[in-house]
């Protein structure tokens, strides 16, 4: 059981401030008010789970529940719509802070843009962020899934105009597939994974997650000792990572990423410590689809190396039983809605709270009653067949 689990630490210097200009509150402030100039915009729910929190030994859970954002049950919307809104206020020749959402919904900017079309690779919930707001500035969208990604996403994605399909190719290959077809049509990638020469986009998008960041920030009564971060490429890691490394400098939490440990790729980089990411290929099979990627963002990495201080790398079942933990919390709290990949850093650690076997890593980690804990549920049940099979029929049980 325990060699499931595998963590490793950076020694990062804790006395000195860690900043990044481009996910600074102001930033971030002025990226949120486009946000907010959607009309659908209100900030999702920070969910106070008291009662679950003494159940696991802790002193507080605090979980941002991205189910409610922008009616597609999941955060991604933020970074995408942010991409889009950039790159459309670029072409028209206007700085971002003079765009908002009636500006680029108008007729009077489609007939100056023209037809548009946006390409991207997903599992799911970005693919669905990214049609959506094409559909919205009266642009169009073509998205690509990897193999193994449910009907339900891609029906989703359809439903909002895309031309969306399943290949038969794992994430990182659907990525380089949607680059290719971009570059021979035309068509403007918006992709938070980043390679040479192709670094603004993913930047916009990681700075549109900044805003899911900024909210929680906001809404905490109380200065959290602890942030666990899922991660795929590492992109809204990254970003709330940078954000509140910047807002409170040396005196930031304790930062934890955590992965499947089919698809680690940020663990193993963190492990190498040489200087270059390190990359996982094959099927990366797991149940957290939206964190099977195998090659970490370079933007995000250099902002994890820097504020991250721990990296797990951990087992499926993990996010099956923060799935119903959520759904299912102790005493009077609120349930929480939360997918495969949202509850993988909170089964994470309740996982490692409850199981004597991994009292090694709680404790290396500081956790105890007295610490506070920040979490970020990034998706719903946005696969509900699956949600069914694992919530209610018990599918991917505990190997306790």
């Amino acid at each position: 059981m325990k060699e499931a689990f595998k963590m490793v630490s950076l020694q990062q210097d804790r006395t000195k401030a860690c900043s990044f200009d481009f996910l600074n509150r102001e930033t971030v402030e002025s990226i949120r008010d486009f946000h907010k100039s959607f009309p659908m915009y209100q900030p999702t729910p920070l969910a106070c789970l008291k009662d679950t929190a003494a159940e696991l030994g802790l002193g507080a859970m605090y979980v941002k529940d991205e189910s409610y954002r922008f009616g597609l049950n999941a955060f991604k919307v933020l970074g995408g719509s942010y991409a889009i809104g950039h790159y459309l206020a670029n072409r028209l020749g206007k700085p971002m802070k003079e765009v908002d959402f009636p500006t680029l919904v108008s007729d009077e900017t489609r007939k100056e843009l023209g037809d548009v079309t946006f390409v991207t690779a997903t599992d799911g919930n970005h693919g669905r962020g990214v049609a959506w707001t094409a559909r919205q500035f009266q642009q169009k969208a073509v998205v690509y899934m990897p193999k193994g990604s449910a009907a339900e996403r891609l029906a989703n994605i359809q439903a909002e105009g895309a031309d969306a399909s399943i290949t038969d190719l794992n994430y990182d290959d659907a990525v380089r597939l949607a680059n290719s077809q971009g570059e021979k049509y035309g068509w403007v990638m918006v992709q938070d994974t980043a390679w040479e020469g192709y670094e603004d986009i993913p930047t916009w998008i990681m700075q549109g997650y900044g805003t899911m960041g900024l909210e929680a920030y906001e809404q905490l009564p109380e200065k959290p000792t602890h942030i666990f971060l899922q991660a795929g490429v590492g992109s809204m890691a990254g970003a709330v990572a940078g954000l509140f490394a910047t807002i409170y400098g040396s005196e930031r939490p304790v930062i934890t990423i955590v992965e499947p440990d089919k698809a680690d790729c940020l663990y193993r980089t963190a492990e190498a410590n040489d200087g270059e990411r390190h990359f996982v290929t094959g099927d990366m099979n797991t149940i957290m689809a939206g964190l099977a990627c195998g090659e970490p963002c370079s933007i995000g990495w250099e902002v994890l190396k820097q504020c991250a201080d721990h990296f797990i790398s951990c087992p499926d079942y993990v996010a099956a039983e923060g799935m119903r933990i959520l759904g299912n919390p102790a005493g009077t709290d609120g349930k929480v809605i939360s997918g495969e990949s949202g509850a993988a850093a909170f089964g994470c650690v309740a996982e490692i709270m409850t199981n004597p076997e991994l009292s090694d890593l709680k404790e290396r980690l500081g956790l105890d009653e007295n610490s506070r804990v920040l979490f970020f549920s990034t998706e719903g049940d946005t696969d509900k067949e699956n949600y069914k099979a694992i919530v209610w029929d018990g599918k991917y049980p505990s190997v306790k």
